[in-house]
């Protein structure tokens, strides 16, 4: 499963591309470099949502799983107080 570690690293790998990107502006600004530069960028933040989604997923899962069980226990809970009337 991934986790917020895992997205903590996919912005430290698009923070290092950006400082390329922007070192290779500032110096020879070759065209086919900035390119490539911009393809790893556009594939890491495509990684970065897909992260996000995948921990957004997870959590909105196990919210389900617990609002879930509350929700048996509730309606177990009325139907002893029912039968006991």
């Amino acid at each position: 499963m991934a986790s917020i570690k895992d997205v903590e690293n996919v912005a430290d790998d698009l923070e290092s591309l950006v400082g390329e990107l922007r070192k290779e502006l500032k110096s020879n600004a070759d065209f086919e470099r900035l390119v490539a530069i911009a393809d790893e960028i556009s594939e890491h933040a495509d990684n970065a949502a897909q992260t996000f989604n995948n921990v957004n997923d997870a959590l909105m899962s196990r919210l389900g799983e617990i609002d879930g069980k509350k929700s048996s226990a509730s309606a177990s809970s009325q139907k002893s107080q029912a039968s006991s009337s």
